[in-house]
């Protein structure tokens, strides 16, 4: 199931990058310093970093495959091979249990899936608000997200990557895409 939800965040990131003007590239997201082309070439260095832990590399391989200049030539193109090769390397493993050697620790391939789907989900938004535009986000993948976060939320403001973590404002009655934005600290 899990490789389904992936797809669909992809689904929902490729859309948004689609609808996103070269003359854009530039503008500020809702990540904090990054422009599109920032938070591109992070989608592209973990997509590739997550298909090299997949195929069994090391941490290195992991870092050195993510990193330097990810886009190249034709940053649409490379967005795009990066996501093929990412499902690619993910349905290719045996046992999504596989333990993969991933540069913050090593871990189950399914914990890593895990990550990189809310990384496509989160920064759907992040692209899509930042450039402003509204965006619907996939509400199977916004449970499957909130589900992953919320045992974690208390600290999750703590750890640098989720703003200042949830508002403590957002009731459990609202919507999941509302909750999952909230919980990950970012305000709609």
């Amino acid at each position: 199931m899990s490789i389904e939800l992936l797809k669909k965040a992809i689904a929902g990131f490729s859309a948004e990058l689609a609808a996103t003007p070269d003359s854009d590239w530039s503008k500020m997201t809702k990540c904090e310093g990054w422009t599109v082309t920032d938070l591109v070439t992070h989608m592209v260095g973990g997509a590739k970093g997550a298909a090299a832990a997949f195929r069994g590399g090391t941490k290195e391989d992991a870092i050195a495959a993510g990193s330097g200049d990810v886009l190249g030539s034709n940053p649409r193109a490379a967005y795009e091979a990066s996501v093929a090769d990412h499902i690619a390397a993910y349905e290719s493993l045996a046992d999504p249990e596989t333990i993969i050697h991933h540069p913050a620790a090593d871990m189950p391939a399914s914990r890593l899936l895990m990550f990189r789907i809310g990384d496509y989900l989160l920064h759907t938004w992040d692209l899509a608000a930042g450039l402003g535009r509204t965006v619907t986000l996939d509400p199977e993948v916004c449970e499957y997200v909130y589900a992953s976060l919320e045992p974690m939320a208390p600290m999750l403001g703590q750890i640098g990557m989720f703003g200042q973590g949830p508002s403590g404002t957002v009731p459990a009655s609202a919507d999941i895409q509302t909750r999952v934005l909230d919980i990950s600290g970012r305000r709609p």
